[in-house]
């Protein structure tokens, strides 16, 4: 059972879902919640990570990434859609966020080759190692990614990232100083158009770095709910990315053979 906190952000998202076209306010958002702006703000934050205003970015730009690969609106129509009034500022927000521009995204699926990560700047000594796991019942995760990002929500290039095949270990070396979060997602199937129905997540953090230190965050993957930040980047083809890595294990055991 969700405590009265939840249940008010989840009648604010639901408001903010059914009105992406629309430039809502936080009032309208508090209103939504039944809370005053103040306290609506600060319970917002502390359910989901992020403030509303943030999260509202996010549900559009999630938006307009299921409209680019499910519909043959333009990329015009599907920025007016969700909120935007210029086609050029949303261009810019939605490549910053997911990793590629409207057009390519929807030209490749839905789908990246590869994720890229931040040039590292200042002290890169740190460490940040531990464990990945999933619930016991339920569909075994598929590829999983996770990625240290400056934020709340896995959105533009982490400052690090790893992929992997199932859940176990995963180390991070030479971290920058700085605080960062933890950020994993899943897509178990085939339909990965449908990521946010088949997708798992887990947050971890703040996480603190500075200097030499090694720090432990195990992270625990859950089925996405709604107060969860969208993933905002775009996800690997976890068929292709699969099918290279059993390429490269058979190179190998010829290389061996031989």
């Amino acid at each position: 059972m969700h405590d009265s906190a939840e249940q008010a952000v989840e009648r604010a998202i639901d408001t903010m879902r059914s009105n992406l076209s629309e430039q809502l306010t936080v009032d309208d958002m508090a209103r939504a919640a039944m809370f005053s702006k103040f306290h609506f703000t600060r319970i917002f934050q502390r359910v989901t990570g992020i403030s509303p205003g943030r999260f509202l970015s996010a549900i559009r730009l999630q938006e307009a990434k299921r409209l680019l690969t499910t519909t043959r609106l333009n990329v015009t129509d599907i920025s007016l859609r969700v909120g935007y009034n210029s086609v050029g500022t949303f261009s810019t927000r939605f490549t910053r966020s997911v990793g590629l521009p409207p057009t390519t995204y929807r030209r490749m699926g839905g789908f990246t080759p590869r994720i890229p990560t931040q040039r590292p700047t200042g002290q890169t000594q740190g460490t940040i190692t531990g464990q990945v796991t999933a619930p016991a019942r339920g569909p075994a995760p598929g590829l999983i990614f996770l990625g240290l990002f400056q934020h709340r929500i896995p959105e533009g290039p982490p400052v690090r990232c790893a992929i992997l095949e199932s859940p176990g270990a995963y180390h991070f070396a030479n971290v920058p100083d700085g605080t960062w979060y933890l950020l994993c997602h899943s897509v178990s199937g085939d339909v990965l158009r449908l990521e946010q129905d088949m997708m798992m997540v887990a947050a971890v953090g703040p996480l603190v770095v500075h200097g030499r230190q090694t720090l432990t965050a195990d992270a625990h993957l859950k089925q996405v709910s709604k107060i969860d930040p969208p993933v905002l980047l775009a996800l690997l083809d976890s068929r292709k990315a699969a099918s290279e890595r059993q390429a490269q294990r058979e190179n190998r055991s010829q290389m061996y053979a031989a």
